[in-house]
């Protein structure tokens, strides 16, 4: 992101002028009180949120200045977890998953072995027929980075991802993202949980007020918020 600032309709400056380079294979922190820009800053990295000045380039797009018609292309090199999961409940554990597949015209052979595949890599294969609903929170949470992971991205971004689980679960799902960084994937995640970033030390880039305050490698939660 290059001089990056994003003003909502109502007047409200998200973020200031930020600057910010993240590499292949980075897992980075996103911290910062509610209200700092965190979440604004995880959304203009899918175009969810379009910014209202600067420049962001994300795997080779200039994402500034996509079409409409072109966001889903950046998307493909995207994954993206969220607090609550975003499951549709009337669909298959399985079925969830080949969504993410299916919008973009896979072959259906390779879409099973894909899914088996990932559903294996997230502990989750003997529960490919279950619905959401007969999953915990946990393995819920296992159902949409299997989702975010399914079409091999080179980028996961993942917003308040143990935000709704328990300790245990979360260092669970905390693992399994390491795991999937070590593999070469670049991570990137928003938390408010202290006790996680201080525990796996990587890189943290703090949020306050719109502007980035800190931007340290293996660095910790801090004690501004």
């Amino acid at each position: 992101m290059q001089n990056v600032g994003k003003t909502y309709a109502n007047g409200t400056v998200a973020l200031h002028a930020i600057n910010v380079e993240i590499g292949a294979g980075e897992f980075v922190y996103v911290v910062g009180p509610s209200g700092a820009g965190k979440s604004t800053f995880i959304k203009l990295m899918y175009r969810e949120e379009k910014a209202s000045l600067g420049e962001i380039f994300i795997n080779g797009f200039h994402v500034h200045q996509l079409q409409e018609k072109d966001i889903p292309f950046l998307r493909r090199g995207i994954g993206v977890v969220f607090q609550d999961f975003k499951l549709l409940p009337r669909l298959t554990v399985f079925e969830n998953v080949a969504f993410a597949l299916e919008v973009i015209e896979t072959d259906p052979q390779e879409i099973k072995s894909k899914v088996m595949e990932v559903l294996e890599l997230v502990g989750l294969a003997n529960k490919a027929r279950n619905l959401p609903s007969q999953l915990s929170g946990g393995e819920q949470q296992r159902v949409a980075v299997a989702r975010a992971l399914v079409n091999r991205p080179s980028l996961v971004i993942a917003d308040e991802p143990t935000g709704n689980l328990d300790p245990d679960t979360s260092d669970d799902i905390m693992n399994l993202f390491a795991e999937i960084n070590q593999n070469g994937t670049t991570v990137v995640m928003a938390t408010h949980n202290k006790e996680i970033v201080n525990s796996m030390k990587n890189r943290v880039i703090a949020f306050e007020g719109g502007h980035i305050v800190r931007d340290e490698l293996k660095g910790e939660y801090g004690y501004a918020y």
